[in-house]
């Protein structure tokens, strides 16, 4: 069975990962005031980012971002600050009834190579932890359940010199 794919999936270039990652998004409006958006990335690519806004942000428009990217096992000592320059891709309103974030996907526009490998990296570093979180699931492992040790609780008459103990999972 072939998978339909979708006009907007054949363009990208860039794998993306789900993450949930602190971002800051600035942008300048037509009045000169800058608009500062804190917010949690959906997921990211070495190209591009996908978030939700409160604001809205006119398609085109230039933003400067910001992007938290936690530190990762056998690489860098602590979490690295993405901050560069991007362009708003599309900016969609809410789909959900009640929900008012926007939909706010942004392309990077300045990224040097050292900051597009640390979010290569990252991207296959996720998409392999979801792999083998699927991979465990899908075998039957089940995660390890923790077990208490209570006391049981006995007549005076039935308790000795020793406490029983029984095991609950």
């Amino acid at each position: 069975m072939t998978k339909k794919r979708s006009a907007r999936n054949t363009r990208r270039s860039s794998t993306r990962a789900e993450a949930r990652l602190s971002m800051r998004v600035e942008s300048a409006p037509d009045d000169g005031e800058r608009t500062q958006i804190v917010t949690e990335s959906q997921n990211i690519s070495a190209s591009g980012v996908y978030c939700t806004s409160l604001h809205y942000l006119a398609p085109t428009s230039k933003v400067t971002l910001t992007i938290v990217l936690p530190r990762m096992p056998g690489g860098r000592a602590a979490k690295e600050l993405i901050k560069c320059e991007g362009i708003v891709v599309r900016c969609e309103p809410p789909v959900k009834r009640g929900d008012k974030r926007y939909e706010l996907a942004c392309m990077f526009s300045d990224l040097d190579d050292r900051r597009r490998m640390l979010l290569e990296d990252f991207v296959t570093w996720r998409n392999l932890q979801a792999l083998r979180a699927a991979a465990g699931r899908g075998n039957g492992e089940r995660r390890p359940t923790r077990t208490r040790t209570t006391k049981r609780r006995t007549s005076p008459a039935a308790r000795g010199t020793t406490a029983s103990r029984r095991t609950v999972h």
